[in-house]
């Protein structure tokens, strides 16, 4: 992960705590420590929710890899299969085993 990326869902993350602590106690720690609606809150809200925008693509490549790991990978059809013709596991099992291989090594 880019470290652009890191400090975007780290600032993501503050962010929800700050809304948080607005939801459960009514208390805004930005406006505590920066003031009420000063040139600096006003930064913290911006940066917060350009970070927000930027952890956006985590979420779509997170999607990506467990659609291409769960069993949508086997539903969808080849182009080259017709109807009727039986899916042919043998490439499916082969990468299994090797994940299997792989994740058995003791170092």
């Amino acid at each position: 992960m880019n470290a652009i990326y890191r400090i975007a869902l780290t600032l993501a993350i503050i962010g929800a705590i700050n809304w948080g602590l607005i939801g459960l106690f009514d208390f805004n720690l930005v406006d505590a420590i920066f003031g009420t609606d000063t040139f600096l809150s006003n930064l913290i809200y911006s940066l917060v929710g350009l970070a927000g925008l930027l952890s956006l693509p985590i979420l779509a490549k997170r999607f990506a890899e467990e659609r291409m790991d769960g069993p949508a990978m086997y539903a969808e059809p080849r182009p080259q299969m017709e109807a009727g013709e039986e899916y042919e596991f043998t490439e499916v099992e082969k990468r299994r085993t090797d994940k299997n291989d792989h994740n058995d090594t003791i170092v």
